[in-house]
This record gives C-alpha cells, sequence and structure tokens, in this order.
C-alpha cells in the first residue's frame, strides 16, 4: 500500500517525455494504416497487370486480401482500441516504450509478409501481432471488470484467429472468418459510435427528432447478421447463407434509417459514418445475389463492396474523426477530410461497378487510383497532427 495517489491517463501522457507519436495509441497506428493504403494497393495493381514480381511474395492475390484484413485492419483497430480502451476501463494507456514495441511487432509482420509471405517463419511473425494485441486488449477489459466491452476482446480474437487460418490451415476459410469479423465489429461498434455522436450533434442543434438508442431491434439484427456471417464461413455457396444475408440486409439497413442521417448533411465528419455503415447492408445484399445470381452479381463485387467501401470508408471516417478530437481539433471536416472520404466512397463505388461495365479493366484503375488517392490526402492532412503534440 502507498498514500501516492494513482497517475490518471492524462497525468501519464503529460509525464511521457519521448516521440510525440507514441504518446498515444492512434497516432503510430492511424498513420501506418493510411501509409499502408496509400503502398499497398499500387502494388498490388503492378503485381496484378504482371508489370512486377516479388519473390517473396508467393500468392499476390492472397497477399492483397492479407494486407487489407490483417495489415491495414488491424492497424486502424489498434489504434482505435489503445485509444478509446483506457476511456472505457480508466486504466492506463499504452505509451512510450511498449507502444513503439507493439507498433515495430506490427511493421515487422508488413515486412515479413512482403519479403518472405510463403515460409512458416514470415508467417508466425506476421501473425504475432493480432495475438498480442487481442492478449492486450483481454488484459485491460478483465482487469477493469468490463464486461460491456467483452465481445469487442472476443472480435480481436476471431480476427487473429482468422489470420491463424489463413496461414497455417485453409486461407479461402481464413479469409472468410476474417471479412465476417470485420463485418461484425462494423455492426457492433459502428451501431453504437454512429447513433451516439448523430444524438450529440443534433442535441447541440436543439433538434427534437433523434436517433433511436440501442435496444432490442438492434440486438436482434446483430444476432441475425451473426448467424449469416457464420452461415457464410461454413456453406459460403448455400441458399440458407443467401438468405441469410438478404435478411441481414434489411435489418441493418433499418437500423441504419433509424439514426437520422439525412439530418447531418451539413457536417462530412458524421455523415460519413452513416455512408460508411450502409456498406454493409449494401454488402451483405450482394453477397446474397452471388449465390443466387452469380452471372449478375460476382463474390469479388460483394467482398469490395465489405472491403474497400464498407471497412475502408469506415476506418477513414473513424481515424479522422479520433485524430481530430484527440488532438485538441474542432470536430468538423474541413475540405482536404471531405475530399478523402469522397476519394475513397468513389473508389470503392468504381470498384464494385467494374463487373458490370464494358470497360472493367479501366474502370477497376480508376477505383484503385480513387481509393489510393483519398488515403493519400488524409496521409497528407493528418501525418502532421499525428506527429506533434496535443495542442
Amino acid at each position: 500500500m502507498t498514500d501516492q495517489a494513482t497517475p490518471s491517463s492524462g497525468d501519464q501522457r503529460r509525464a511521457y517525455d519521448g516521440p510525440a507519436l507514441f504518446s498515444q495509441g492512434f497516432r503510430p497506428f492511424f498513420l501506418a494504416a493510411g501509409v499502408l493504403a496509400v503502398l499497398a494497393l499500387p502494388l498490388w495493381m503492378l503485381l496484378f497487370l504482371g508489370s512486377l514480381a516479388l519473390p517473396g511474395i508467393t500468392d499476390p492475390l492472397n497477399w492483397h486480401i492479407h494486407e487489407m484484413l490483417f495489415g491495414y485492419l488491424s492497424a486502424a483497430l489498434a489504434g482505435f482500441l489503445l485509444t478509446a480502451i483506457p476511456n472505457w476501463t480508466g486504466r492506463l494507456p499504452l505509451c512510450g516504450a511498449p507502444l513503439m514495441a507493439l507498433f515495430a511487432l506490427w511493421l515487422a509482420g508488413r515486412i515479413a509478409m512482403l519479403l518472405d509471405a510463403g515460409s512458416p517463419l514470415g508467417k508466425a511473425v506476421a501473425l504475432a501481432f493480432l495475438i498480442v494485441l487481442a492478449a492486450v486488449v483481454w488484459r485491460e477489459v478483465l482487469a477493469a471488470g468490463n464486461r460491456r466491452n467483452m465481445p469487442v476482446c472476443l472480435l480481436v480474437t476471431s480476427l487473429a484467429a482468422a489470420e491463424a487460418v489463413f496461414h497455417f490451415a485453409e486461407p479461402a476459410l481464413g479469409i472468410r472468418i476474417g471479412f465476417a469479423t470485420a463485418a461484425m465489429m462494423i455492426l457492433l461498434i459502428g451501431g453504437r459510435i454512429v447513433p451516439s455522436f448523430t444524438t450529440n450533434w443534433l442535441n447541440k442543434r436543439q433538434t427534437a427528432a433523434l436517433p433511436k438508442p440501442f435496444g432490442p431491434y438492434d440486438k436482434a439484427a446483430l444476432a441475425l447478421s451473426l448467424a449469416a456471417l457464420l452461415c457464410w464461413i461454413v456453406l459460403p455457396d448455400a441458399a440458407i447463407t443467401a438468405a441469410g444475408f438478404a435478411a441481414a440486409a434489411l435489418a441493418n439497413l433499418w437500423r441504419l434509417a433509424r439514426w437520422r442521417g439525412s439530418a447531418t448533411g451539413a457536417e462530412p465528419l458524421l455523415l460519413v459514418l452513416h455512408v460508411a455503415f450502409a456498406w454493409i447492408p449494401l454488402a451483405f445484399a450482394l453477397f446474397a445475389l452471388s449465390i443466387l445470381q452469380p452471372d449478375l452479381v460476382s463474390a469479388q463485387q460483394a467482398y469490395h463492396a465489405l472491403g474497400a467501401g464498407g471497412i475502408g470508408l469506415m476506418t477513414l471516417a473513424v481515424m479522422t474523426r479520433a485524430s481530430l478530437g484527440h488532438s485538441g481539433q474542432a470536430l468538423t471536416a474541413d475540405s482536404a477530410t471531405t475530399a478523402a472520404y469522397i476519394l475513397v466512397l468513389l473508389g470503392a463505388l468504381a470498384r464494385v461497378a467494374a463487373d458490370w461495365t464494358a470497360m472493367s479493366t479501366a474502370a477497376l484503375h480508376l477505383g484503385a487510383t480513387l481509393w489510393t488517392l483519398g488515403f493519400l490526402v488524409f496521409v497528407l492532412r493528418f501525418a502532421p497532427m499525428l506527429m506533434r503534440r496535443k495542442t
């Protein structure tokens, strides 16, 4: 026992005198996610076109998918959780040397997948980050007795398990588990923050009609979505999976309609959250159609709706908002931030629509270019903010 007061999160950050980049979890990981998005997609396009061959990447398509799910998403997720969990639990945040070590582990995974993706050692190095991140998240939540956020811990564990299956069992199964986990993260976490932030914004404007709070309907929609995704993991081409996806699409579209997104047009920082969430029911509908009408909709279109659209835009929306808020900036999107949203949105739309056009290759290139430019704008706009101390 000691009579010395326990330091608060703010006290610890103020006492930290190392590089600003490692003073808070969101800083290195959001910046790294943006940089990876800018570099990985053009590299994939060069590999896809046969303009480049890298001996360390034995399967370019699987590398592309892996780096989206377990590279980009894991960085964005780490930045979000390492910043949010201290607020959820009241425990001290990760900063300084421990944060540097965790970031180094993520970076090692990217290097391993680039130089030696097919070897057991390369796979183990790549997997290590999500295993350690899951352990950190479980430790913090359990130590605080924060049972409300245990589903988030389970989802991080599920993403780590997906990567393990991808590397050491069946890549296609690992990909489905990974995308299913990402969808549930958006449905659960996005389903909390989108109506909450909208309510706060509308309250300041004294608007009477507010989003419906999280309740039994939301729980039912989440349960239905989970059931559909579990069916897809086990029976990806079954009619029952298509029916589950169709029902989940309608349920989550109705959830979104109850959150007053139409009233947020004056603030892109908020509107983009609604648009990003809408990609999930769209992806579900496309997955259903890809099973029932494969000549009309391809599975790749559904995957890209979920990946480039849902994951890409929702993580960008969260990263920009969290970076502004935790850097002491006003919660409003300037022209550069709005441009980043629009570019990523248009890039995802172009990629999904590419299979329906007579010039599919041109549309594919357009989609990749727009999506990459969106994240380049994010990096250029937010890197200085992420690398300096809160003002």
